[in-house]
């Protein structure tokens, strides 16, 4: 990954060259915490009798939580982040011939190595909860793998990560304007409107039409934050006129969205359903405004500060240990669920609106903190003391055939949950961290 310094960021340099810049780093921890906690609080357990027996989302019983998915759904902020710093370094890997597929086995076997471990544990309790009638990993079975969606979005867009440099250069905001127009031309070939009076119903003909065409929005939709980010990084647009435009554009496409009848939420994964995740809509752009616009707006206070406290390193340790936290945050939930049940806590605090529900929610959120922090320190301990810097594999046929086994084993653990997801997934990602090594 290179963070080094674009024309406009330049400015801000003090001592070194190489300087790295603590403002992306902030940003993904920003996003990270958001989604630690996001996914924590959309969890709703579900208890009789002392036993837990079910699992709510938050959206399922809450209309007015989709609101806040405008804020909490931090994917194209990650994936924005991601190409944003590793863009020129990619470039110049390109410019001296080196294949991009080295780059991208690096990303892959770093991703691919700690989830071998967390499925692994996963495995282990699915096991012993099959055996021993365990009744808490049962209801929280695909709680445990959902998260992994993520993982596989970014993996893939960042196999077209040269493609979309090369736009960059060669069109600039045009590749972006581009993107916007295929993703709104698949979400016209979805809703057929026939009139104008299908124009005010438009986002609900799209979302009530699932034909496999619209999963081409699952390519353009997620790019889209990748080319976002390389303009971005290479001085495409900046300031704060350009972050208040961006941010205003993004309540304003929202706010039009939904009443031209997209689904108010950006984070329901209902296959198949009312939805503008699975696969994406053109709403699900309004999101990207909206962060993008904050992003370049607060870019250069927060960046000042950021060095004036002398945060960087803080910010770069946090981001080192992002992927563990990502990984294993849900798996918190298992702990916090029993220790919930022995305190009789109101970790089942009944519906938005009763008494005593978001006293739940935070006791709730407490737990689920107070045991991620020793399962933390355990992946931790493991990961210090495991080799890091294993090299990767440089044989194309090695590469493609340990891409697809990770794909494929993050694609089956998400799909089936722990049990028996994760047991399968975990053959595919064991393989997968063999093969992307260099012999």
């Amino acid at each position: 990954m290179s963070d080094a310094w674009p024309k406009h960021h330049a400015q801000h340099k003090e001592t070194a060259e190489d300087q790295r810049d603590p403002y992306p780093d902030a940003l993904r921890a920003l996003a990270l915490l958001i989604v630690v906690l996001g996914h924590w609080a959309a969890t709703l357990p579900r208890v009789e009798g002392g036993i837990l027996v079910d699992t709510d989302h938050i959206l399922d019983v809450w209309a007015p939580a989709g609101l806040y998915t405008w804020l909490v759904q931090v994917v194209p902020l990650f994936v924005f982040v991601s190409a944003a710093v590793s863009s020129q370094g990619v470039q110049q890997r390109l410019e001296r011939g080196r294949p991009h597929l080295h780059w991208w086995a690096d990303r892959a076997l770093g991703l691919a190595r700690p989830t071998v471990s967390y499925l692994a544990v996963l495995t282990g309790f699915a096991l012993t909860a099959l055996f021993t009638r365990d009744g808490v990993l049962g209801p929280l079975n695909h709680s445990l793998t959902v998260h992994l969606w993520f993982l596989l979005i970014l993996l893939g867009v960042q196999l077209l990560l040269p493609l979309c440099v090369w736009a960059d250069r060669r069109w600039g905001l045009k590749a972006v304007a581009g993107l916007v127009l295929l993703i709104a031309i698949v979400d016209l070939l979805r809703a057929r409107p026939t009139g104008a009076a299908d124009l005010l119903k438009f986002g609900a003909l799209v979302t009530d039409t699932h034909d496999y065409f619209g999963w081409v929005n699952i390519v353009l939709v997620w790019v889209l934050p990748q080319q976002l980010g390389i303009a971005w990084w290479h001085s495409r647009f900046f300031g704060r006129r350009t972050g208040l435009g961006l941010l205003l554009l993004g309540l304003a496409w929202l706010g039009l969205a939904v009443a031209a009848g997209y689904p108010v939420s950006m984070v329901n994964g209902n296959v198949g359903g009312h939805t503008n995740l699975l696969p994406p809509t053109l709403a699900l752009l309004g999101v990207m405004w909206l962060q993008v616009g904050l992003v370049v707006l607060l870019e250069t206070p927060v960046r000042n500060f950021l060095k004036r406290q002398h945060m960087g390193r803080w910010m770069a340790v946090f981001g080192a240990l992002g992927l563990q936290l990502y990984l294993w945050h849900k798996f918190a939930e298992l702990p916090a669920t029993w220790l919930g049940m022995r305190l009789g806590w109101l970790i089942d605090a009944g519906l938005p609106g009763e008494p005593g529900f978001w006293i739940g929610r935070l006791e709730w959120l407490g737990l689920c903190i107070l045991m991620v922090t020793p399962v933390m320190l355990v992946v931790v301990a493991f990961e210090r003391y495991r080799k890091q810097d294993v090299p990767h594999a440089t044989s194309t046929p090695a590469i493609l055939a340990g891409g697809t086994a990770l794909l494929i084993g993050l694609g089956v653990s998400l799909g089936l949950g722990a049990f028996p997801g994760a047991v399968i997934g975990l053959v595919g990602v064991a393989l997968a961290s063999w093969l992307l090594r260099a012999r």
